[in-house]
């Protein structure tokens, strides 16, 4: 199975994060995850723990704040198309 690169997992990241606040440029209203559905239907290992990380509200630098949930999760062990699954996690509040 192929896995996402940090560095695209990165821009993903940022630009989801950069066209929620912009406005997005969706105009029909539906709602469109910016990962593949095989990331849905990825199942986290057993005895999987998720790493605690700080979450992300949409204040601050969202760069500074992917930087920081990749380096804890790779710490973690978590990587590839993990990532992205666990990154919902790091976000509340406006951001999610």
């Amino acid at each position: 199975m192929g896995s996402l690169s940090i560095q695209q997992l990165q821009e993903m990241i940022t630009n989801t994060i950069k066209a929620q606040y912009e406005g997005s440029s969706n105009t029909s209203g539906l709602y469109s995850k910016p990962y593949s559905k095989k990331i849905d239907a990825l199942r986290m290992p057993r005895g999987y723990q998720p790493p605690k990380f700080m979450q992300f509200d949409g204040k601050g630098n969202p760069k500074q704040h992917v930087a920081h949930f990749v380096e804890t999760c790779n710490n973690a062990g978590t990587e590839g198309d993990y990532l992205a699954k666990q990154f919902v996690r790091s976000l509340k509040g406006n951001a999610f």
